[in-house]
């Protein structure tokens, strides 16, 4: 390996490239103008990375940008700005402040790289991607620093070499090889795919795969200095990895990638080799090139189907004209590897969020409308939404009589076969699980996906609920055990539905009165009963038999509840049938 590997920063030349964009008249940015940065948060509800915007509101309520789920946290408790280039913490007059590096804030406090936020029982980690300099700014790459600055650049008839796009590796069969110099060649593109496969194995880190395909690539090339670069989400490049080959290079050393060349890569998909800034008379006005004295450039795409994700750069301050194009093209068959590489660790992290994603999601949702909310056809507001939603409620009769005379852990197995069965239940009519409470259920039917049908769904689930339940009350009594007894009651009406609670944590509920009349209707029902609301009956009354019984008097409402008991399925037809029947 190359001696330790240290990491420097990288600087993007030449302020009239596509990929740059003037900011003032004297310094560039890349074409978003935002400076990234994140942070960390370790809290109540663990840990969690956020991508920062340039106006940031952190606090406990649900409508700051970031909530924070920590009860010590004021409801809007901080701002964290992107102020003139800067980042900038503001506390908005929290009752228990916010403290940086441990001190409490007196005032607003501009933030660097490794700033620890505390606010309440929660650690807030800043790290910018980029930090104001003057005639600049400072962009930092994952576990690396890379510096833009307005430089003059190269033009493009300073590119030396142009290697065709998709130069694969290629060998002559046995018969038909010339002489030794092609055995030699092709020699030295199997060292290298040995070499580079020996030292990236099957690392899936795409960080730390990165740092080890530049080491690799400073053992086969001459070269010094290694910028990866990738595209983002939107488009634009950004430094992933920055390594120099020098062991004690000085954190100010700069690795100037000339935007002229990132330009062509990217343009051509075809890799590049400049010619020696400092000796070469055309460099003449390019003096703060010659200042940093690049002698040698080499860039090459990185190319998935024909589609450039990214951008591989070595660079020498050894020697002139220290790579020729044998060189580029041994970079070339060290990018096609490495882009394999790139792509599977990308994937292979993209993979493991989305089992994440999967298995939160199918914990709260059917596994049919799962789907439909990750492939994106079904979108969940997070800032909470109206919509239109039945919500059954079910729990246990007598079951804290119950839990007081069997043992604990009797208890927690009859609770989780029950919830196993009944969870299938709303699944199988496409409701949502929203949350268990104790021995109680509540579930969801219009919420986040709607149907026509949902009150009827709902009533569906209530009756096959009781229909298994008696199945297994037959198979608990044959075995010596007590049968179980539930209530069930059924509201509907207009809700607020979202993320509530943390997103990171899956909490998608709904509020509102429709959801306080449903719990209501759960205790007035009686063992085996399904107790509906007045707007249930009018939506279902065609469907099922129903007994209206007299009003009553429940806990928050001022007036009597018409309430109905449902007794059965009617036998002329199920909803589904009279909808798809031919006018």
């Amino acid at each position: 390996m190359p001696d330790g590997g240290r990491q420097c920063p990288a600087t993007l030349a030449n302020d009239d490239c596509p990929l740059l964009r003037r900011r003032g008249s004297s310094s560039i940015a890349f074409d978003d103008e935002i400076m990234p940065a994140r942070i960390t948060i370790i809290g109540p509800e663990g840990r969690q990375e956020v991508e920062l915007k340039p106006h940031n509101t952190l606090g406990r309520h649900p409508n700051n940008t970031i909530q924070l789920l920590d009860r010590i946290v004021s409801k809007e408790h901080l701002h964290i700005d992107l102020v003139n280039d800067v980042w900038v913490v503001k506390d908005l007059g929290s009752l228990n402040g916010t403290f940086v590096n441990g001190e409490r804030m007196s005032a607003d406090r501009p933030l660097s790289t490794g700033d620890e936020i505390t606010v309440g029982s929660t650690r807030i980690l800043f790290q910018s991607d980029t930090t104001a300099v003057p005639g600049g700014f400072v962009g930092e790459s994952t576990k690396s620093m890379s510096r833009v600055t307005m430089t003059p650049g190269m033009v493009e008839s300073h590119i030396r070499t142009k290697l065709a796009p998709l130069q694969e590796l290629s060998f002559l069969p046995e018969r038909m090889v010339p002489d030794v110099e092609t055995i030699r060649r092709d020699y030295e593109k199997l060292r290298v795919s040995y070499e580079l496969q020996r030292a990236i194995g099957v690392e899936l880190d795409v960080d730390k795969l990165l740092a080890k395909i530049l080491d690799t690539a400073f053992q086969l090339l001459a070269a010094d200095r290694g910028v990866v670069l990738l595209v983002e989400d939107d488009g634009t490049l950004r430094p992933r990895c920055v390594r120099t080959k020098k062991a004690g290079a000085a954190t100010s050393e700069e690795v100037v990638l000339s935007t002229t060349i990132i330009d062509t890569v990217r343009r051509d998909k075809a890799a590049v080799l400049s010619s020696d800034a400092s000796m070469d008379s055309r460099f003449s006005g390019a003096h703060s090139i010659i200042m940093q004295g690049i002698r040698s450039t080499m860039a090459v795409p990185l190319l998935q189907s024909g589609e450039l994700f990214g951008i591989m750069v070595l660079d020498s301050q050894i020697a002139t004209n220290a790579f020729a194009e044998k060189d580029l093209q041994l970079f070339q068959n060290v990018a096609n590897q490495a882009a394999i590489a790139i792509q599977n660790g990308l994937f292979a992290k993209k993979l493991e969020k989305e089992a994440v994603t999967r298995e939160r999601f199918q914990r709260l949702l059917s596994p049919a409308i799962a789907a439909q909310v990750l492939s994106g056809h079904v979108e969940i507001a997070k800032g909470g939404e109206l919509r239109d939603t039945t919500v059954l409620f079910t729990d246990i009769r007598g079951f804290t009589s119950m839990s007081e005379s069997a043992r604990p852990q009797d208890i927690v197995n009859m609770l989780n076969e029950y919830f196993e069965q009944m969870v299938e239940i709303v699944f199988k009519y496409e409701g949502t699980l929203d949350k268990f409470v104790g021995d109680e259920i509540m579930a969801l039917y219009g919420s986040p996906v709607s149907h026509a049908d949902d009150a009827y769904r709902a009533v569906k689930t209530a009756l096959e609920m009781l229909r298994v339940l008696d199945v297994w009350n037959r198979k608990r009594v044959s075995e010596g055990l007590v049968a179980i007894k539930i209530g069930i009651g059924i509201s509907a009406g207009e809700v607020v539905a979202g993320y509530l609670g943390s997103s990171r944590a899956l909490e998608y509920t709904v509020i509102g009165d429709v959801v306080n009349t449903g719990a209501r209707l759960c205790s007035v029902a009686k063992a085996d009963e399904i107790i509906i609301s007045e707007r249930v009956y009018a939506r279902i009354k065609d469907y099922f038999e129903v007994v209206e019984l007299p009003a009553t008097q429940v806990k928050g409402k001022a007036s009597a509840l018409k309430i109905y008991n449902v007794i059965g399925e009617k036998r002329s037809g199920s909803f589904a049938d009279e909808h798809t029947r031919p006018a």
